[in-house]
Formats: C-alpha cells, sequence, structure tokens
C-alpha cells in the first residue's frame, strides 16, 4: 500500500510492522519511526485504526483466552501474505 506521498519509510513496511507497534513490541525508535509516519500518513493512520478496532474486538470476545503461539504465528504469516497479495493487485 502506498498513499503516493513521500515519507521516509515505506507505507507498506509501516503497515507490516503495525501489529507489533499494536502489541507494543517494538523497541522505541521503531515506534517513533512508525508514529511519525501515522501522523503524517493519513492512509495509514485509518489502517491502524481499523486494526486496533479489530484486535480490541477479538480481545473482548476471546476474554481471557490465548491463542497458542503456533495459532498466531499461522494468523500473522496469512495476513501477510493477504497484505502481499492486495499490495501486489494494486500496483
Amino acid at each position: 500500500m502506498s498513499c503516493g506521498g513521500h515519507h521516509d519509510v515505506d507505507c507498506g513496511e509501516i503497515l507490516q510492522r503495525v501489529y507489533v507497534f499494536i502489541d507494543n513490541e517494538l523497541e522505541d525508535a521503531s515506534c517513533a519511526e512508525i508514529k511519525a509516519h501515522l501522523d503524517e500518513c493519513a492512509p495509514c493512520l485509518d489502517e491502524y485504526d481499523l486494526e486496533r478496532c479489530v484486535k480490541k474486538l477479538v480481545n473482548r470476545s476471546c476474554g481471557d483466552e490465548h491463542a497458542p503461539d503456533a495459532l498466531r504465528q499461522k494468523i500473522l504469516a496469512r495476513i501477510t501474505e493477504v497484505r502481499l497479495e492486495i499490495t501486489t493487485t494494486q500496483e
């Protein structure tokens, strides 16, 4: 995905790291980089907000249950695959 504007970091790269960002699992430098990008890129901010809302909804629906790590990795891999497919078809 790209909004068409110039950014220090490509939109696609930001969106691939947004899940880890939402989970607060990034080092400070990467968090600052993503925050700066989201401040200047409305399409990425919209995508971030959508992903954050979905995560909250899933969390609320599942309560205190946690998915096994293997399942989590499969889901994240599939999300990445779908993102790449969408990016490829949009270009």
